[in-house]
Order: structure tokens, then sequence, then C-alpha cells
């Protein structure tokens, strides 16, 4: 059993997309980041640098329990866990990790970028909000031609595709529109249509945020709190 432990975000969707794309049983234990869970001692056991997802595996390594951080490297240890959604040759194997480590070094912290300083920074900043959007073009430019040329981003689908997509959703609040970037609309849509990323996209359908963020929330992600010594 996995325990999820996970908010819906575009990195947790990352491992609720391939727990049911792999059929892997789990649970979900969410960390409200808005409220301040992701500060609980008992959270920063398995998740030291206070961000979600991370997970516990009861029957990891040696049957043990184990816990692991970072959305990339979960995506990975699951991938060889259950053999499913990274190839075994080297060649591919590595294709793959190649377009994770850009979603893990690129899409994400410069799509997150995006978003907040168009969406959450106290004031405009125009330099940040022409810089960050330029930036997230300049990555849908890199994913465009790329899917210009295969259908998958590593050939086949794989965890580098699971990893990307969930920050492709917002492309709105990120500057964007799919429409400019036909191959990557392709693409999206795929993935979009499959069972299991619909199913996964449910993960606390409940909690998703619908209005304009409270400033305990903005105090919780962005604020003094981030950086109190724990």
């Amino acid at each position: 059993m996995i325990d999820l432990y996970v908010w819906p975000t575009p990195n947790g969707y990352k491992i609720s997309i391939f727990l049911e794309e792999a059929g892997l049983p789990y649970r979900v234990i969410p960390v409200d980041i808005q409220a301040g869970d992701q500060f609980k001692p008992e959270f920063l056991e398995i998740s030291p640098n206070n961000k979600m997802p991370a997970i516990v595996d009861t029957e990891g390594p040696d049957g043990k329990p184990y816990s692991l951080f970072e959305s990339g490297a979960i995506l990975m240890y699951l991938a060889e866990k259950t053999g499913k959604l990274m190839p075994k040759d080297m060649a591919g194997k590595y294709r793959v990790i190649e377009w994770l480590m850009f979603q893990m070094g690129g899409v994400g912290p410069m799509l997150g970028q995006a978003h907040h300083f168009r969406q959450y920074a106290p004031e405009p900043i125009d330099y940040a909000i022409k810089r960050y959007t330029n930036e997230a073009s300049r990555i849908y430019n890199v994913l465009d031609r790329r899917l210009g040329k295969v259908p998958y981003l590593a050939g086949e689908y794989s965890i580098a595709d699971i990893a990307v997509f969930p920050w492709i959703r917002p492309y709105e609040r990120q500057g964007q529109k799919l429409e400019d970037y036909p191959n990557l609309k392709r693409w999206f849509d795929a993935i979009n249509a499959r069972p299991a990323v619909q199913k996964g996209l449910e993960l606390l359908k409940d909690k998703v945020r619908s209005g304009p963020m409270s400033q305990q929330a903005k105090e919780m992600l962005f604020g003094s709190t981030q950086y109190q010594k724990r």
C-alpha cells in the first residue's frame, strides 16, 4: 500500500495519475498547504523540505516501510517498483529521465514563477511578469518542437509525460494558448483523454480552490512562515 501525502496541485497530480495508471492501491493523506500542514513535525519526518507530495510505501525495499519525497524521485521509484511507464533498456530509460529532469528543473520552476508573478505577487512587477511569461512561451516551444517528432516526450508514454502534463493544464494562468502549439495540444488532448489520468485528477477535488487565495494561505505559501527555522 502507498500512503500518499498530497494536496491537489500539479506536483500532487503527478503521483495520483501514476498510481491510477499503474493500478497500485493507495491511501490519500491530505496535506493542506494553505493551512500549514506541511510544517507539522510528523510531515517533516518524511518530507524534510516541507513540500508535498511525499509517500510512504508500506511494503518498500526488503518489505519494510520506505518514505520518499520529491515528485520526480517518487515517479522513478514507483516506475521501478511496478516495472511500468519506464523502459528497461538503457537508451530508452535515459530518454525518459532526460525529459523528467527537464520538467523538474525547468517546466515546474519556471511555470510556477509565471503563476506567482501573474497572480499571487502583492503588487504587479512588470519585469517579472514579462520574464516568466516569456520563459513559459520558450518552454512551450521546446515541448511543441519535440512533440512534432514523437508522439510522447520520450517516444512512448512514460513518467516524463505524467510529470509535465499537470503543469500544462493551467496554461492560461501562464499567459499561453494551447492553439499556438499544435503538437503540444495534440499531446495534451491525448493524455487528458486517458481514463487513469481523469481518475488521477479527481484527487481531493473537493479541496480545489475556486476563489481568490486567502491572506492566511498566502502567508503559509509565500510569507515568513516558510523561512522559520525548524
